[in-house]
């Protein structure tokens, strides 16, 4: 039996609010990204990986140029941005690219 992919959601902007707020989930993971930036692209993997091995942490992705308005209240200034919310608030962020076990040891910290 195959074990069912998770995947990582993509927001726009008017569904942001509410996945954050999406009380099934302890950790909400938000990347800030754009198809344009490498960094970006060498993220969507890891994050593709992750999401599979964290079923209880939910995967979303929001494109900056889709997103002006979200990206200048989370004060996004470098992409990939990931930010980490619990109940709705930003708890933690990672800043540009970083390795899968790096990301792993930091989402274990907040679950």
């Amino acid at each position: 039996m195959q074990k069912p992919k998770a995947k990582v959601i993509v927001l726009k902007e008017s569904d942001f609010a509410k996945a954050i707020e999406d009380k099934k989930y302890p950790l909400i993971i938000v990347d800030f990204y754009a198809d344009w930036c490498g960094p970006c692209q060498m993220m969507a993997p890891i994050l593709d990986r992750l999401a599979i091995r964290n079923p209880k942490v939910k995967f979303c992705k929001i494109n900056v140029d889709d997103a002006p308005n979200l990206s200048d209240k989370f004060e996004v200034s470098s992409i990939p941005c990931i930010i980490f919310f619990k109940e709705g608030r930003e708890v933690d962020r990672i800043n540009n690219s970083v390795s899968q076990d790096i990301f792993q040891e930091k989402l274990e910290g907040y679950m």
